[in-house]
């Protein structure tokens, strides 16, 4: 929001920012520095206001979050709710709430959101077994690694990178530990709908995700992956070019054939979505008749 009209408005003046108090409205702006107390200066429009440490981030006060929350915000934009207008040395200084934006936010989740419903995240965190993403005003929820794609990943670096905007999919919400719980792979097409991007006789790119006595398994997309044959000096995590060779629907199965090896991406490839709206009830990833059983989801909506 923070260089929306709307927001811009009602931070440019002291009358502005009295009505956004009164109305509960959540604002925006730019966090300058976290202090030795761990309390953050943010700029708001012409104005420098505080976010005391225990208003900085639910869980806070209670140490269920730890303070990199905190720390990690700094240069950033926050989104908070203007709590007072108090005045230093006759300098108006608004005492803020991010605490607060964050509750306001969690309460329109569980009012609104439904399993499976489909929503916008930005990437924040990433470790090896899962990416911590911003699902609005700061509130967080972690992606598992075994979520993020069908084709299996070491690390979620991967396959996401920080402040990247993302979709993924509501799992469960969890209201009694005040949770959301996400999911990704299902957005990024079934089996079907990716080996369609292909056709027997093709050279891709592609990565080794695995390396075995009997061949190399190479992802040719997030959610497809196929066998090349061995071939020597062939390490995990490469950069491959493969032949395609055969296609199997029934069997969910593609032969490959690496042809070589091929130098690291400048910059990392964007995902493809074949779902970025609306609520999923149920996603299967196998194909129809297919004889090998392939990640079913039934989202809680549909149980």
């Amino acid at each position: 929001m923070l260089h929306t009209q709307p927001n811009q408005t009602a931070c440019a003046t002291a009358e502005a920012l009295a009505q956004a108090m009164t109305a509960g409205t959540v604002l925006e702006g730019m966090t300058l520095l976290c202090d030795e107390g761990h309390n953050l200066t943010v700029r708001l429009g012409p104005f420098t206001g505080r976010i005391p440490r225990e208003e900085t981030a639910l869980g806070i006060a209670e140490g269920t979050t730890r303070d990199i929350a905190i720390l990690s915000r700094v240069g950033k934009p926050v989104c908070f709710v203007v709590e007072a207008l108090e005045e230093r040395d006759g300098v108006l200084c608004p005492l803020l709430s991010r605490r607060k934006a964050q509750e306001k936010a969690l309460s329109a989740i569980f009012d609104q959101w439904v399993p499976g419903q489909v929503i916008p995240a930005t990437v924040t965190h990433l470790e090896p077994f899962g990416a911590f993403v911003d699902i609005g005003c700061g509130v967080p929820s972690m992606i598992g690694v075994e979520r993020l794609s069908v084709s299996r990943i070491p690390h979620t670096a991967d396959r996401l990178h920080p402040g990247q905007e993302i979709f993924a999919a509501v799992l469960e919400l969890d209201r009694a530990r005040q949770r959301v719980i996400l999911t990704h792979r299902e957005l990024l097409g079934t089996w079907e709908e990716n080996a369609a991007l292909f056709r027997t006789g093709m050279t891709v790119p592609g990565y080794v995700r695995g390396v075995k006595d009997y061949g190399a398994f190479v992802e040719l997309t997030a959610n497809l992956s196929g066998l090349a044959e061995c071939s020597s000096g062939i390490r995990e995590g490469d950069r491959v070019s493969v032949y395609l060779k055969a296609i199997l629907p029934e069997r969910m199965k593609l032969k490959l054939l690496i042809i070589d090896v091929l130098p690291p991406l400048e910059e990392p490839e964007a995902l493809r979505y074949f779902i970025t709206g609306g609520v999923i009830d149920r996603w299967s990833y196998a194909p129809e008749g297919c004889q090998k059983a392939g990640g079913d989801t039934l989202f809680s909506s549909a149980r």
